[in-house]
């Protein structure tokens, strides 16, 4: 796959620079931010679509991006900054799809406790994004005396009531994905894994890990349809699991449950018991650097509260935050669980609506946005974040690869993109003092 220029300029014979002939860096920079934001929105897309939510414009976009990727076609860098920021509005409708799919399918969220654990008896775990799974799942295993429990990004299925109705999802288990090894081998039932994040198993669990659909890793075992009598099978096979009580936790502070406070959250702001807001979290990794965020929340002033979602959130949920006062509502808890990465758009609608209560823009918000990144996925949402104009956003803990020096001295300029820093503490004080 030579570009035309080289076949041209080398007698038809192409050339060693193969995918990046013909280009600058920040062309080719720009190609490869497109291609992972549309990645990611298209993991979004397919949650909606097995909802029923499809939108014909979107499908188009997609279209339209990826041939904008295909080698000689778009060498223009402003046209391609354009179809980036595109690409996060168009990502905005998918996630909207999505949080409308799963509120009409499973129920209108509300804040909930979920016990963390196992409960004797044989169990199943299911892991990854996919809420559809985890309901077929349940309707299969009701009355067969099988627990299930979430894991990871699927905590927050809790939050929905229809969801909730099924007794025996028993709990949840576990933390964020990259401990999977070690939780899953400790888990003595079978594991269900529905999206990515999903690791290749050793031998001391291979044998009872199932995935769906597109879903696959070696050792694991692929279901092409949600018929889940073989998991279901396993988990009697297996050992069951200990009394194991850990904790409980409250979670389902859906954007609808926030903005139902909204006017509550003004009247706290403005008496002064209430003084920033801080959204932590996006899609965790296993890299050194990334305590960052745990450092970060832990400083946070008693009279400000924390969002949190995606499973950077378990970076920071183990802490003990306290509550927050907020007159005609009692205390809430200084941390806010929205949800799973899938759960983005949330965020969004809550800046969205505390911004039309305060009559400014998001940017005047006392609001500082503080997200790690690791996959297509955060890509998508950032450009979400940027397509809306939010600036002041830090990611980290290190810049994306594909972002050239030349695009990120542009989003800097347009957005206020910066890395988070070598100190938490300092970048706290200065989201304080309003360098955001």
């Amino acid at each position: 796959m030579f570009c035309n220029q080289c076949e041209q300029a080398r007698g038809g014979r192409g050339c060693s620079d193969v995918g990046t002939c013909g280009k600058d860096a920040d062309v080719q920079s720009l190609q490869e931010t497109l291609l992972y934001g549309v990645k990611g929105m298209a993991a979004y897309a397919h949650h909606a679509r097995r909802l029923g939510m499809v939108d014909e414009a979107v499908d188009a976009f997609v279209e339209e991006a990826l041939f904008a990727t295909v080698t000689n076609v778009n060498f223009d860098v402003p046209s391609l900054l354009e179809l980036v920021l595109e690409c996060g509005k168009q990502n905005l409708r998918v996630m909207q799809m999505l949080d409308e799919g799963h509120t009409r399918r499973f129920g209108q969220p509300s804040p909930t406790t979920v016990r963390e654990g196992t409960q004797a008896g044989p169990g199943i775990l299911v892991t990854g994004h996919d809420l559809l799974d985890l309901y077929d799942l349940l309707v299969q295993t009701q009355g067969t005396g099988v627990n299930v429990y979430t894991h990871g990004e699927m905590l927050p299925a809790h939050m929905y009531p229809k969801l909730r109705e099924f007794k025996h999802l028993a709990g949840h288990f576990g933390g964020a994905w990259q401990k999977q090894r070690q939780e899953f081998a400790d888990f003595s039932g079978p594991v269900l894994a529905t999206t990515n994040c999903v690791l290749i198993p050793p031998a001391s669990y291979a044998g009872r890990l199932f995935t769906t659909r597109a879903t696959a890793v070696p050792g694991g075992k692929r279901l092409a349809t949600n018929d889940f009598s073989e998991v279901i099978a396993c988990a009697k096979r297996c050992a069951p699991l200990p009394e194991c009580p850990v904790r409980e936790s409250t979670i389902g502070f859906h954007h609808t449950v926030l903005l139902g406070l909204a006017d509550k959250i003004v009247a706290a702001v403005k008496a002064g018991k209430l003084r920033h807001f801080f959204l932590i979290g996006g899609c965790d990794g296993a890299e050194p650097g990334r305590n960052y965020y745990a450092e970060f929340a832990r400083h946070t002033p008693k009279d400000t509260v924390v969002l949190t979602l995606g499973c950077g959130k378990y970076r920071i949920r183990d802490e003990e935050f306290g509550t927050i006062e907020l007159d005609g509502a009692g205390p809430i808890p200084r941390l806010l669980d929205m949800g799973q990465c899938n759960d983005a758009y949330g965020a969004i609608q809550v800046a969205v609506g505390l911004a039309k209560a305060f009559n400014c823009s998001v940017n005047d918000l006392p609001l500082t946005i503080v997200l790690s990144w690791f996959e297509q996925k955060a890509v998508a949402v950032l450009l979400t974040l940027l397509y809306l104009g939010v600036r002041g956003i830090r990611v980290g803990p290190a810049a994306p690869a594909f972002l050239s020096p030349g695009v990120f001295e542009v989003l800097k300029d347009r957005y206020d993109l910066k890395l988070t820093g070598s100190s938490p503490t300092a970048d706290l004080k200065a989201a304080l003092q309003g360098a955001r």
